[in-house]
């Protein structure tokens, strides 16, 4: 029988310690990183050299998301929200000390980055919709006198990127949507506001990645006349910007040495990261050590660090994301936080393939395969169909929902994981194919990748089932009631039913983005409903199992509840889940370790059998 020969428990797969970000202190002696080694997304000090991790907050039911350091390693800011509603607060205190909450502000979403103080630590900067609900601005709190004032915005969705090294500038990013942003120069002192890439009729990612020591210019990203997101040097004394790397792959992600010499940039090869680092004065890349194949999710130096040290949020196919220093002198990569804590033999964990699979219309598409150990000659397998979130997101070859598919591969339970058409990494023509076509091409690709397995010869094709998460939910409903004659189970998390009410309840400053992105719940009324598995939830034949968080503020309870209600009424046999102190996902370990047990059971329960 597939599988691995142990049969190790859910709990050893998913016992590893979640990592979600990080900032290094300035002299890069420690690291602050959010995760939940205390079972809930707090605040954790961990030294580079090694040794036990400090918990900074303990928060029971607020989840920290993201945490900034000032520049002389005094003062931290994070953001929390309370039982996964989003509406993020922002938190100030003391290096040395307990967190003060700044804003309480509860209906209002605040958002901070790594570079939110100013040089001299008299400032924060965020942004919030705190002004109207539909819009986000830049905010400045000024931290002695609790003064906070607006320095961008009055229409449109704002968000703050970084200080110049003076203080007296700062970048901002102008959101329109997922494929389109323009960068902002505010001067703090005139309040002299500049558009620095306007691009009147196209479409193009920008995104602020470092200033230069000496604030004559700053690195960014952009796909602007190109489908791969490229690095660039914008010279603000001169007005002129330049492409320094552009390789037929997105740039996903850039630091900047503090001396301004070594520039560490990732590039996103078919979802593998592929880290590099260049010496500006040479041109030429540095000698890395062989790093182990799979994301890196982020990349930083430290502002003051008399070491070359490089810190990474590092994952893999058998490791989850962990932060690491990587010594660029002597090579070493060292693993500062330990996220694996189940003892789960390497050789245990099955590394996926990268397969192209043609669709209706000719377009490949890329997937993972994921083939269990131990398949005897002659042998047919379960298979289950995943299907990432987003849409504009990709699968990528990491320990992909803390352990979820070992586990079912150790059951002998292969795996099939997409990116269909509208996934990011591939181009931006790849991802524009999904604007105002969901249900559309993208279930073509689900259809495509069913009967890809169907035909793999080790693959039973009685035993499909399909799964996934928010956007992935919503192709997992579409593919249950569309497509019903594939599959012997669905299990699909805070996904979408109805694409009317979901349009029209998602949070009210991303309502243009969906618009765009989706459609318009009034003026493409038949349209969405064309599309909406709700609108055909009489073809359901498999059984079929639902997971909700009541507090999800992207896609709502009322979503899960009427696919719920429908199938009950129809005899359908379906199984419902919700969590009352949950969001969109899972924030709380002890939440997250019942929920995916639970659509672990119900999946291998109805493809491998009772008591396997």
């Amino acid at each position: 029988m597939a599988g691995s020969p142990n049969r190790y428990p859910f709990e050893r797969f998913h016992a590893v310690r979640r990592v979600v970000g990080f900032t290094p202190a300035p002299d890069g002696e420690s690291v602050y990183v959010v995760t939940d080694i205390s079972g809930q997304l707090n605040l954790w000090r961990v030294p580079t050299a090694g040794g036990a991790p400090q918990q900074l907050t303990l928060f029971e039911r607020e989840s920290v998301r993201a945490v900034a350091c000032s520049r002389d390693g005094r003062q931290l800011a994070f953001i929390a929200d309370p039982d996964g509603n989003e509406q993020y607060q922002v938190y100030w205190m003391a290096a040395d000390g307990w967190p003060e909450k700044l804003t309480d502000r509860p209906t209002v979403q605040h958002d901070l980055g790594p570079g939110a103080f100013s040089p001299d630590g008299r400032y924060l900067a965020y942004s919030a919709n705190a002004r109207t609900p539909t819009e986000v601005d830049v905010y400045l709190r000024d931290l002695g006198t609790g003064e906070e004032r607006m320095v961008l915005g009055g229409g449109g969705w704002y968000g703050f990127d970084s200080f110049d090294p003076a203080g007296r500038r700062l970048l901002a990013i102008q959101f329109y949507g997922n494929m389109d942003q323009d960068i902002w120069l505010v001067d703090l002192e005139s309040g002299r506001r500049e558009n620095l890439t306007a691009h009147p009729g196209r479409e193009a990612n920008y995104w602020p990645v470092a200033w230069r020591p000496d604030g004559q210019g700053f690195y960014y990203l952009t796909n602007d006349g190109r489908e791969f997101l490229a690095l660039g040097y914008y010279d603000l004394a001169g007005g002129r910007r330049e492409l320094i790397i552009a390789p037929d792959w997105d740039v996903e992600g850039a630091a900047l040495s503090p001396d301004g010499r070594l520039l560490a940039y990732v590039v996103n090869e078919a979802g593998q990261s592929v880290l590099r680092v260049r010496d500006l004065g040479t041109g030429e890349e540095l000698p890395l050590p062989p790093l182990p194949r799979g994301v890196v999710r982020q990349v930083a130096f430290a502002p003051a660090d008399r070491r070359r040290r490089l810190f990474l949020l590092l994952a893999s196919y058998r490791q989850a994301g962990t932060v690491c220093a990587l010594d660029l002198e002597t090579g070493e990569l060292r693993e500062l936080v330990d996220t694996m804590l189940g003892r789960i033999p390497p050789e245990d964990f099955v590394e996926p393939e990268l397969v192209h699979i043609p669709s209706f219309d000719g377009l490949q598409i890329p997937a993972w395969l994921y083939r269990p150990q131990g398949i005897a000659p002659g042998e047919r397998v379960p298979a289950l169909l995943s299907i990432h979130g987003g849409p504009e997101s990709q699968e990528r070859p990491e320990y992909n929902y803390t352990g979820f598919y070992q586990y079912l591969l150790s059951r002998g339970i292969a795996i099939l994981a997409p990116n269909i058409r509208g996934s990011t990494g591939f181009g931006k023509s790849y991802q524009r194919k999904i604007y105002r076509d969901w249900g559309g091409g993208d279930l073509k690709d689900i259809e495509a990748c069913a009967r890809y397995l169907q035909f793999l010869p080790w693959v039973d094709p009685q035993r499909l089932g399909v799964w996934g998460g928010s956007y992935g939910g919503f192709a997992t409903l579409s593919a249950v009631t569309r497509l019903p004659q594939y599959w012997a189970c669905g299990c699909e998390l805070v996904g979408p039913a109805n694409l009317v009410t979901f349009t029209r309840t998602v949070p009210p400053h991303w309502r243009a983005v969906i618009k765009e992105l989706i459609g318009d719940p009034e003026e493409d009324r038949e349209m969405l409903l064309e599309r909406s598995p709700i609108t055909y939830v009489e073809n359901v034949r498999c059984p079929l199992m639902i997971v909700q968080g009541a507090n999800d503020p992207r896609v709502v309870k009322a979503e899960s509840d009427q696919m719920v209600e429908r199938l009950r009424s129809l005899g359908r046999e379906v199984e419902y889940l919700v969590f009352e102190d949950e969001g969109h996902g899972f924030a709380k370990r002890s939440n997250r370790i019942r929920g995916m047990t639970a659509m672990a059971d119900f999946l291998i329960r109805h493809l491998v059998g009772a008591g396997a």
